[in-house]
């Protein structure tokens, strides 16, 4: 497949293609028909097995960092990567490259049978990804948001992005922000089974409970155009801004994810409706979903459009068949797998879950105090002190220091671990121990005046 603005073999945009006219004679879509369809794809049910990471950066021209880099030095870049993937078109380990509306380069890691396969899978193909870059004077920078003050920019023309600025921009400018300027790290873990300590219940539960201290122990964008924000995850503050239907967690009161999530995305409201080549894909202003099923739109929805709907929902944690957490700031060097190692021992190890349940109680207690009216994540108290704060603040640093030991445990149970164990321990005794995260680090640079150029990154 070839990217909406970058021709090339390496990358292959997902879920971003036109879509030809529905055809005629379709069965019309009804709501119970949608909810049941949504409900069944987005939850895959079965005992957790496999392990993925999306990691997204920056790129950044080591011969002039506060200008955007040419797209003719990311078209080469991309190029001149080795094949040899399982299907020999993509990387060594078969891991998908994405270009993002502002240029940053997203690799997501084949779906692997555990912990230690992915980490070496990404590994593998990251160290190619770099040298690739590294031989055009290009650096990949692992950071929340672009901390260099140089110019944002759209640098995709793809009918599905021009329609989201449009629809962001209607609300205020974090959704541009958004689309130019940030970056995460993307953890995807299967999303249970039926019953017992791997629940799909229990594990969702536990995935937006975990939340706050993720987002404070590896907040990493605390600058903005080359100024601080006042907030440790600058990213994590820019989603919370932006449209509540579909960047908001689900209703907390539903008993089962599935029918929370069905729900959920029926009263999103519609982003863009895929056309015929040369048409624009915008959609009629404040329609949700569930109001183009009612025959609110210009022709009646189909399941394709009712999927599609589905991936520009934006929420802290997305359920695709398995999921998908996405509530961490882009990490430097090899962070991501730190992130990866705790969340995976976090979920997959019934220990150390219940030892996270027990950490994070007084997190959810706090929300909780709010009552009814209480704001979802990622607007919710937590949320909000965790993406201003960090683990600076005393209740989000014990939570994430209780977070980090029973990770660790659950590491030394798992064979062949120890290097991942040794990396989150690092982490731990730099960070939370100390009350940082790597936000601090920017801060300190900016001090210091080094903060013009991007971080080095790890080869």
């Amino acid at each position: 497949m070839v990217s909406p603005v970058i021709p090339t073999s390496r990358t292959t945009p997902p879920d971003r293609q036109s879509a030809p006219p529905p055809p005629t004679g379709v069965t019309p879509l009804t709501e119970s028909g949608a909810l049941s369809h949504v409900s069944g794809v987005c939850f895959k049910i079965g005992p957790p097995r496999l392990v993925g990471v999306e990691v997204e950066w920056f790129v950044h021209d080591d011969r002039c960092p506060s200008r955007p880099v040419q797209p003719e030095l990311l078209h080469a870049a991309l190029e001149s990567l080795p094949l040899g993937g399982p299907d020999g078109t993509s990387l060594p380990s078969g891991s998908r490259l994405t270009l993002e509306p502002g240029g940053q380069v997203e690799l997501s890691s084949p779906p692997a049978t555990g912990l230690l396969a992915c980490v070496d899978d990404t590994r593998r193909d990251l160290t190619a990804l770099r040298a690739a870059f590294a031989a055009q004077g290009l650096r990949l920078t692992g950071t929340g948001t672009d901390p260099l003050a140089r110019p944002r920019r759209m640098v995709l023309d793809h009918p599905r992005y021009l329609a989201m600025e449009r629809f962001f921009d209607s609300a205020g400018p974090w959704g541009r922000v958004m689309m130019t300027g940030t970056a995460s790290v993307q953890v995807c873990l299967d999303a249970g089974d039926t019953d017992g300590p791997h629940a799909v219940e229990r594990r969702w539960q536990l995935v937006h409970r975990l939340g706050p201290v993720l987002v404070a122990a590896f907040a990493n964008s605390p600058l903005l155009d080359g100024r601080p924000t006042g907030h440790r995850s600058t990213r994590q503050t820019v989603w919370s801004r932006m449209d509540p239907t579909r960047t908001l967690a689900p209703e907390p009161d539903h008993g089962d994810p599935r029918e929370a999530w069905a729900q959920y995305v029926l009263n999103a409201q519609v982003l863009c409706v895929r056309r015929p080549e040369g048409l624009p894909w915008t959609a009629p202003p404040n329609l949700t979903f569930r109001d183009w099923i009612r025959g609110g739109g210009e022709r009646p929805p189909t399941l394709a459009d009712l999927d599609y709907h589905s991936t520009t929902l934006f929420p802290p944690v997305r359920p695709r068949g398995h999921l998908e957490l996405r509530m961490v700031d882009a990490q430097p060097g090899e962070g991501w797998m730190v992130v990866t190692a705790l969340v995976t021992a976090l979920l997959d190890d019934p220990l150390a879950a219940d030892a996270a349940f027990a950490a994070l109680e007084p997190l959810d207690a706090l929300d909780r105090q709010q009552g009814a009216t209480a704001p979802r994540p990622p607007r919710s108290a937590a949320w909000r002190r965790a993406a201003t704060l960090g683990v600076a603040d005393p209740e989000l640093r014990r939570a994430a220091l209780t977070c980090f030991a029973a990770a660790d445990a659950a590491l030394g149970r798992l064979p062949g671990a120890g290097r991942l164990r040794t990396a989150v321990a690092e982490f731990a005794e730099r960070y939370p121990a100390r009350g940082r995260c790597p936000a601090d680090d920017q801060l300190d640079a900016l001090r210091s005046g080094t903060h013009r150029t991007p971080p080095e990154e790890a080869p």
